[in-house]
């Protein structure tokens, strides 16, 4: 859905389109879109060419990475501070994962066709596309680490600590169906760990809905990979 309101003072929700050069930011704004978008709606498939970029508000994108059998589980997230897509600024480009709306949000997208005649004649966005896909690449091996190293109780953690700071608040909606695809666990393992932390008065959760009690006990339980994806999105951006 499309919402009506100021296109520019809303894509400047956005950090790396408040951070462009005004007049490299006004090459864009003619072809900028406002949308809302739905928790669990599929933005693009592995596989598919990329014909929109993103640039969220707020909430939080999911990239997951896609086997064969259809399971998936997510690399790296995006929220205010990045992008969805921006590759396609340099040229053609097909998605290698599939990205999904993890909180209702407020997006700005335009057009790759467009994104791309704005970026050949513009350093500062042919830059913000280089540096943004180091931030993803290196999120993704950060990841890929903590998943194949750290048991599931600090991977939550992590995940619900990232969560909370995309959606700007301790309350965030999530389901454990949603949960155990982003962790690539079995529903029940999602179960078990969240009454176990519930139980240590550190969270609630009921129907749906998490809500962070104690975030300093959530860091202590969660791995070091929370504070290095801290770091080094800071230091990458």
């Amino acid at each position: 859905m499309i919402l009506v309101a100021s296109k520019n003072g809303m894509a400047l929700d956005n950090k790396l389109l408040a951070s462009l050069p005004r007049d490299h930011f006004d090459r864009l704004l003619p072809y900028l879109s406002i949308v809302s978008l739905h928790q669990g709606e599929v933005l693009v498939e592995a596989g598919d060419e990329v014909d929109q970029v993103y640039f969220p508000h707020d909430g939080m994108l999911s990239l997951l990475a896609v086997l064969r059998d259809g399971k998936a589980i997510e690399t790296a997230t995006v929220g205010r501070e990045g992008v969805v897509g921006a590759m396609a600024g340099l040229g053609l480009y097909k998605s290698l994962v599939r990205v999904v709306v993890q909180m209702p949000m407020a997006c700005t997208k335009i057009a790759a066709t467009h994104f791309r005649t704005a970026v050949a004649g513009s350093d500062p966005l042919r830059n913000l596309c280089i540096r943004y896909n180091e931030v993803l690449l290196s999120q993704a091996r950060v990841t890929a680490a903590c998943n194949a190293l750290h048991s599931i109780e600090p991977r939550f953690c992590r995940w619900l600590l990232q969560s909370a700071d995309r959606a700007s608040s301790d309350t965030v909606a999530l389901t454990q169906e949603f949960l155990a695809e982003m962790l690539g666990v079995r529903r029940t393992s999602v179960t078990e760990v969240a009454s176990k932390v519930q139980s240590a008065g550190v969270i609630t959760y009921s129907r749906g809905v998490i809500r962070i009690l104690d975030r300093p006990a959530l860091l202590r339980m969660s791995c070091e990979c929370y504070e290095t994806l801290l770091d080094q999105s800071a230091v990458l951006a």
